[in-house]
């Protein structure tokens, strides 16, 4: 199974630049093209999240018109940029969740349980996971406890050592007044990891940096932005930028006949690059 991740699009209603400087569009147009390129192509596109930049339906039409072709089945969640109602109301098909809740919901149409995680918190820019978001999962998981699984979701639960997007990573929803903060938030998903070992993997976006790790003993993979990328500043007070180093996706192969290696990703980069060049030459001579 291959399943290319798509995150952190940022679309601007009427082709607007992103912070006065990010042509968004074209970078996501530049996306598709890449994944219809791919061969073999992916049995399953994710997006994990900010589809728009203000949440908009300008935003998501534009996004819907830029996404028509793409010949391979494609879901959704939203991320800290999104709206839910108006998200949800532009890709039904691709956010199958009840209108009106959150959009998180389970596909099982592949190898992997796909499962998403609505981390919005509308109006902020850090994400949490209520107590009602971690119980559905929790029972998600319990109802297919042999199934390898698979979650995506917007905000990552880790330090990345970049301070301004530490800020702003899966928080605890201090909301919930008389919930126990340890029951909720990143703590609350490490708990329900701990009871589940089905999970084989949690991929996020929201960092715009290609991050790895392995999170209470589940592989973690943040994609980069297909448009723009935060800085890797890691000083304690390193400014909050962007730049434009090379956009990408990640590509995530499953298979069981992996001899246990799990959950396998590539970087793919996006663009035109040199290449590519042979190791041998027709002799079968390396090339010295």
């Amino acid at each position: 199974m291959l399943i290319a991740q798509i995150t952190d699009l940022h679309i601007r209603a009427d082709r607007q630049l992103a912070y006065g400087q990010v042509d968004t569009a074209t970078a996501l147009e530049n996306a598709v093209a890449h994944v219809q390129a791919l061969d073999p192509a992916p049995d399953v596109i994710l997006f994990t999240g900010d589809i728009g930049d203000i949440g908009i339906a300008g935003e998501y039409d534009l996004v819907a018109e830029i996404l028509a072709p793409l010949s391979s089945p494609w879901y959704m969640i939203p991320g800290n940029h999104d709206r839910r109602v108006a998200l949800h109301r532009a890709f039904p098909r691709a956010i199958p969740a009840q209108a009106g809740g959150f959009l998180q919901y389970a596909v099982r149409d592949f190898p992997l349980h796909l499962i998403a995680l609505d981390t919005l918190h509308e109006g902020f820019g850090h994400g949490v996971l209520c107590a009602e978001r971690l119980t559905w999962l929790d029972r998600e998981l319990a109802r297919h406890p042999d199934q390898p699984t698979l979650i995506f979701m917007h905000h990552p639960p880790i330090i990345s050592g970049i301070n301004h997007m530490d800020g702003l990573r899966l928080l605890p929803d201090t909301n919930r007044g008389g919930t126990p903060v340890d029951e909720i938030g990143a703590a609350g998903l490490a708990a329900v990891l701990a009871r589940h070992r089905s999970v084989v993997g949690i991929i996020c976006g929201h960092i715009h940096r290609p991050i790895h790790c392995l999170w209470h003993g589940v592989p973690l993979c943040v994609a980069p932005s297909v448009a723009h990328q935060v800085v890797g500043d890691f000083r304690k007070n390193g400014p909050a930028a962007f730049n434009l180093e090379p956009p990408a996706i990640l590509l995530h192969f499953w298979s069981d006949a992996m001899h246990g290696q799990g959950l396998l990703t590539h970087t793919s980069y996006i663009g035109h690059y040199d290449g590519p060049y042979p190791f041998f030459d027709k002799t079968g001579k390396l090339i010295g």
